[in-house]
């Protein structure tokens, strides 16, 4: 991963891109940061570039500025426009220019989802759901063995590029289940590589019995306790899991939406 700002040290713009290449070339006027050799996806590649080109190509951003965000996108080599790649979890007011940036470069856009944003300020908001002992002693974590049991019911996966996401995200991640008698997984929840809580599901036969509400409350005290944020992203038409984090606790930053886009698809 490459991270890199329009200006240093006073800058407007932070992108996150891919790094395909090891490269000393100067890119475009923008000031190479620095490159994060290992974090996130790379604290488990053997060889960084080879491993890269099997998972998604994500790009994130942060933006002060949307006449600089324009200019960059625009007249910049900020972007591998040539290849598919998907821009993650940025505000949606943006859209409108990432579609016009993208469009006149004739490269076809597309949204892949539009989520709102719900978080935890800190564990005494959360309300702890009610679980007996029997249940608490069936709580764990997810392994490898599951990794197909995941992706054939997360709604983006199903192929072999979800598979490859969600065995890394059970890899390198906190994971939180609840199995059956023979250890078997009947719900679960992760934690994406930005550090959201996401992936939540029960099986159908298993749901009614409260253990999402548990999962969710485990993993975010896990995660208060060492530090991190607790948040999430849930898609504006999933009313079920808006309506579970916002029992527990959760609040949702009204004036903010965010989105994904795909290109080059």
């Amino acid at each position: 991963m490459e991270v890199i700002v329009d200006t240093w040290p006073n800058f407007n713009i932070i992108i996150c891109r891919p790094d395909p290449k090891v490269s000393s070339n100067p890119i475009g006027e923008l000031d190479t940061l620095w490159t994060l050799l290992t974090l996130f996806l790379d604290l488990v590649f053997t060889s960084q570039n080879k491993r890269a080109l099997e998972f998604m190509k994500k790009v994130t951003y942060y933006s002060m500025d949307d006449q600089i965000l324009r200019k960059v996108l625009t007249e910049e080599n900020a972007i591998d426009w040539s290849t598919y790649f998907l821009i993650g979890g940025f505000d949606i007011s943006h859209a409108p220019i990432l579609k016009e940036v993208s469009s006149n470069r004739g490269i076809n856009n597309r949204c892949y989802t539009a989520v709102r944003l719900l978080y935890l300020p800190d564990s005494t908001h959360l309300l702890k759901p009610a679980a007996d002992s029997e249940l608490e002693s069936r709580i764990s974590s997810l392994n490898l063995s599951h990794v197909d049991l995941v992706n054939k019911t997360w709604k983006f996966g199903g192929n072999k590029q979800g598979y490859r996401n969600i065995e890394n995200l059970i890899s390198n991640f906190p994971s939180c289940c609840i199995t059956d008698g023979q250890g078997q997984p009947l719900s679960w929840i992760l934690v994406y590589d930005y550090c959201a809580l996401g992936l939540l599901y029960t099986l159908p036969e298993h749901r009614g019995k409260g253990y999402g509400k548990v999962l969710v409350s485990a993993m975010a005290k896990r995660l208060h306790s060492q530090g991190y944020p607790v948040y999430c992203f849930i898609e504006e038409e999933n009313d079920t899991s808006y309506k579970l984090f916002k029992n527990l606790g959760f609040i949702e930053e009204p004036s903010y939406r965010a989105a994904w886009l795909e290109f080059n698809f």
